[in-house]
């Protein structure tokens, strides 16, 4: 069912790019004035046709939003709610104990940070005459 859903998901996609693609551009933003022809003797006129590709956009988009709650409904059912810290419940021994494993406690720390090393051949910025000193 998930693959399904999934399908249908990006058909929607491929058709919600294509008929965002073919609307009218409003704003002129890339300076073509409106978009391209508008012959008047057709079967629907410009109106009628920017309203029909629109609400099928609005279609498109809903049952986008529709499959995309869906496939999340899906994603979370096949999610359990453990911790990665936590034994898993298939590793228990007989009549409940924890099987052996890792606990924070056998986690090595982390060597403590030293300064880095200081080259001896670089000389510090004061005594260079070529890097003026910071001020």
């Amino acid at each position: 069912m998930e693959n399904v859903v999934l399908i249908i998901h990006l058909i929607l996609a491929l058709l919600l790019i294509g008929a965002i693609l073919l609307q009218r551009s409003e704003g002129g933003a890339l300076g073509m004035g409106g978009g391209g022809g508008g012959g008047g003797g057709g079967v629907m006129s410009g109106r009628s046709a920017a309203t029909a590709l629109s609400n099928g956009t609005w279609i498109l988009a809903a049952a986008f939003v529709v499959t995309s709650l869906l496939l999340t409904l899906f994603a979370t059912q096949s999610v359990r709610d453990t911790s990665i810290i936590e034994t898993p419940p298939a590793a228990e021994g007989p009549a409940g104990t924890p099987a052996p494993g890792l606990t924070p406690d056998d986690i090595p720390l982390a060597p403590p940070s030293r300064p880095a090393p200081v080259d001896p051949t670089i000389p510090p910025a004061g005594d260079n005459p070529t890097i003026p000193p910071a001020e």
